[in-house]
């Protein structure tokens, strides 16, 4: 039987990105998804962000690669990806979370966000007149950081993947693998077993769930992310950076007519995979966005509006990269925690070359690899950043 090299699981952006990146590399792909179509994932529940103003040398590194790849991606791809930069403005209201950001950006620096600067409160009323807050001291800002389509990736790269001969099968649910020895030898699936050379599993927050089916350890968990979506609107310019209070996390910024509310929780510990929103955030979330933002008191919330996706969490919220321990043939994109729509152009690239080439050729990204838990090597950085 003529079967694929690699089996894909998981057809949100990163695995078809990974997918693409390998098609194009010659190798043949099956792509496996259990929803119904594109985006019945996390991706379309993504608010769009891109930045490179991270507080690690991989996180910013990734970043750059993906930037590259965004600014080429029309030619690469065929596909707008949205790439709008509009800049990231982050906002620090203690002297302790401007050391931080500024620490933050001497890296940023150092790696080559040459145009990232920290800014003083004269220069964030300038960036965003609208932020009314005297707790704020300062911060930082990066004006080719902005926002992304997610769709419009996702859209490009499966299109992409299957003019390139990637077979996408929806509806497909993984329940386990038959194995030849150290390796995986199927993918057993409700439609039947699959046999390939090798596996990725880019399944989001269901990574680690896939992983136990096949047999092999994936550290990732999944955090519910709320959104708070105004009704339509005019008060706040279509052009806004995204404004972050790196303290608590409090962002917003505008999106298709609305100004979307947002702040990170820690989820509910009851029910882990909820995507339902909560009252008692949505007041939490609106009343931060009146003190803040006082432009925005007369501008309702969309209760019937509001969504919530799940993050795809790792233990020091760093992507996991590469190989896996429990087969010798299995690899994962995963455990972005946040990160995936913006990095997954990289980690798409950067996969395909430790498969097809046996090193990552792009840029070393070995502190990214699965394992490093185990090893005890986790990637230290910034809780802001």
């Amino acid at each position: 039987m003529n079967h694929p090299d690699v089996v894909v699981v998981g057809a949100g952006v990163v695995g078809a990105s990974v997918a693409w990146h390998l098609a194009r590399r010659g190798v043949k792909v099956i792509l496996l998804d259990r929803g119904q179509g594109k985006g019945d994932g996390s991706s379309a529940r993504a608010t769009g962000g891109f930045r490179a103003q991270y507080g690690t040398a991989i996180n910013i590194r990734l970043s750059l690669l993906s930037r590259a790849k965004l600014r080429a991606f029309r030619d690469e791809v065929g596909a707008d990806p949205g790439y709008e930069p509009a800049g990231y403005l982050w906002l620090a209201t203690s002297v302790r979370e401007l050391a931080t950001l500024t620490e933050g950006c001497k890296l940023q620096r150092a790696e080559g966000v040459t145009e990232a600067t920290v800014v003083t409160t004269d220069d964030i009323h300038r960036l965003n007149p609208a932020v009314h807050d005297a707790k704020v001291v300062g911060g930082t800002w990066c004006p080719t950081d902005g926002f992304i389509r997610p769709l419009s990736i996702l859209g490009g790269y499966l299109a992409g993947a299957r003019a390139m001969g990637v077979e996408v099968r929806w509806d497909t649910s993984v329940l386990g693998a038959e194995r030849n020895g150290e390796s995986l030898a199927a993918v057993v699936t409700d439609r039947g077993p699959i046999p390939c050379g090798a596996v990725v599993v880019a399944s989001g927050p269901w990574s680690g769930e896939v992983g136990r089916a096949l047999g092999v350890t994936i550290a990732v968990q999944p955090l519910r992310r709320q959104v708070a979506p105004t009704v339509p609107t005019q008060t706040l310019p279509s052009g806004m950076p995204m404004t972050i209070w790196a303290g608590d996390g409090f962002h917003l910024r505008v999106r298709n007519g609305r100004v979307l509310l947002l702040r990170p929780t820690d989820g509910d510990p009851r029910d882990p995979w909820s995507t339902s929103v909560d009252d008692a955030w949505v007041q939490e979330v609106t009343t931060m966005a009146h003190a803040r933002i006082p432009a925005l008191r007369d501008v309702p919330v969309d209760r019937l509006g509001c969504w919530a996706g799940l993050y795809e969490m790792s233990p020091d919220k760093h992507a996991l990269l590469g190989r896996v321990h429990g087969a010798a043939n299995a690899y994962t994109a995963s455990g972005n925690s946040g990160h995936g729509v913006m990095h997954s152009p990289a980690e798409g690239q950067l996969l395909s070359e430790l498969i097809v080439d046996g090193a990552f050729q792009s840029l070393d990204a070995t502190a990214l690899r699965p394992t490093r838990f185990a090893e005890g090597a986790p990637i230290q950085g910034p809780a802001l950043l």
